[in-house]
């Protein structure tokens, strides 16, 4: 018998929420933070020891969260689910000098992050946000949503060339927003001007991690408002589903057979390669301290380690309509159709037969439908986590998502019910 939807509407009611509160991944891990203390999950501290007391804990790292919850009956070498997620998204982010300008404008000099669509940066009402480091050796998120920066196109008379020949932009010269007017341009404009809105005392902020947003809302649109339109669904979509389907586990008081776990990374869109990224060894470190907490043995870590699973969750493509030749001709992911199975025999992606057997097994549970996206073979795909986590943790490892439109862009796109469609089956994942 399948199981009833946990999550509905609803769900995606919660997603815009969470996606207009997290503009930067040190944002997102501390809005699925609030959302599993609400849940019973207390946070543990990497520099303390820790024991393997039942319950939820999590981690949080920058802007990374491990998250875990040890049911009443787990051993030492009881095996894990992973959902497995990334916090970051391609965007703008304020370079260590920031104040600039010409011609009486004053700018903000920024770098680019990730592989954004360029063009959908410009003309954007833009905020900014992120973590400033404190003197004292503390830090404190800022978030100044409200327009602040522009990044201004040139005027279609001054390119005339720009319809037929397509924009082309320098990623040095044409991407540097505007934020005021003025010639007297001066070192610590922009940090000032953070200090104050998020209170802290002049000269105070010593560091800073700082990156651009948009402020425009997520929002329903079409004729029956089923699509959702918002910033950063690659990949907070997936994050916010694990958050929710973790929570949701960990309060149904149902005996579980594995330990779930929620473990959403920073840096993907540039690699993985940090301490906070899935080629770090942060969730190494924590399920094996998890382990070991519970009076386990490095025999029974191996054995925990082998009967684990990740479901790596992520974006994909749908079929775009105005450029369906782009897509493989046998496989056309769409909309509103349950989550995406990510299949690529040159391990892009890392599912397998036996993978897809897992999740296959959780969307019947769920009864959630779901459908396979694998690339044109002309047009390489990107990656994700999962090859990564497969390969540095010795994991099976699956990949999925929800398909997306205008992935990479400031704004993307999705139908309105896959958000709850993949919570469901992570669900039902988590539960074994």
């Amino acid at each position: 018998m399948r199981t009833p939807p946990r999550f509905d509407r609803g769900h995606t009611d919660d997603l815009m929420t969470f996606l207009t509160s997290s503009p930067t991944p040190y944002h997102a891990v501390a809005s699925a933070a609030e959302r599993l203390e609400k849940a019973g999950f207390r946070q543990v501290s990497e520099t303390d020891a820790w024991d393997g007391s039942l319950g939820g804990r999590y981690v949080l790292r920058g802007g990374a969260i491990v998250a875990w919850y040890v049911p009443e009956g787990a051993t030492p070498h009881t095996p894990f689910r992973i959902v497995g997620a990334h916090t970051d998204s391609p965007n703008l982010r304020v370079k260590p000098r920031p104040d600039s300008g010409a011609h009486g404008w004053r700018q903000i000099a920024v770098e680019i992050y990730g592989g954004p669509l360029l063009n959908s940066w410009l003309d954007r009402d833009l905020g900014i946000a992120g973590r400033l480091s404190l003197r004292d050796g503390t830090s404190r998120l800022v978030n100044v949503d409200r327009p602040l920066l522009r990044v201004p196109q040139l005027a279609i008379h001054l390119d005339r060339t720009v319809t037929s020949e397509g924009l082309k932009l320098d990623k040095q010269r044409h991407l540097q927003p505007v934020w005021g007017l003025g010639d007297d341009v001066r070192d610590g404009d922009l940090i000032a001007f953070l200090e104050e809105e998020s209170g802290v005392p002049a000269g105070e902020v010593t560091g800073w991690d700082l990156m651009t947003h948009s402020v425009e809302l997520p929002a329903y649109l079409g004729r029956d408002n089923d699509l959702l339109a918002g910033p950063r669904m690659d990949n907070l979509l997936s994050v916010h589903a694990g958050t929710a389907a973790l929570a949701a586990v960990a309060g149904s008081g149902d005996a579980l057979p594995y330990i779930p776990v929620l473990a959403a990374f920073d840096h993907e869109e540039n690699g993985s390669q940090s301490d906070t990224g899935a080629d770090g060894p942060l969730l190494g470190g924590v399920l094996e301290r998890s382990v070991f907490a519970r009076g386990g043995s490095y025999e029974d870590r191996a054995r925990a380690f082998a009967g684990t699973v990740c479901l790596s969750s992520d974006t994909g493509h749908a079929v775009h309509p105005n450029y369906a030749e782009r897509h493989d001709p046998t496989h056309h992911p769409r909309a509103d159709a349950g989550p995406l199975l990510k299949v690529n025999v040159n391990n892009r992606y890392a599912t397998d037969g036996s993978g897809r057997a897992v999740f296959a097994a959780a969307c019947d549970k769920a009864g959630v439908p779901f459908q396979t996206f694998v690339s044109n073979n002309s047009m390489p795909c990107g990656t994700t986590i999962g090859p990564i986590t497969a390969a540095r943790h010795g994991i099976r490892t699956v990949d999925i998502g929800v398909a997306i439109l205008s992935m990479h862009s400031v704004r993307e796109l999705c139908g309105a019910k896959d958000p709850y469609l993949l919570a469901n089956a992570l669900v039902a994942f988590l539960e074994g």
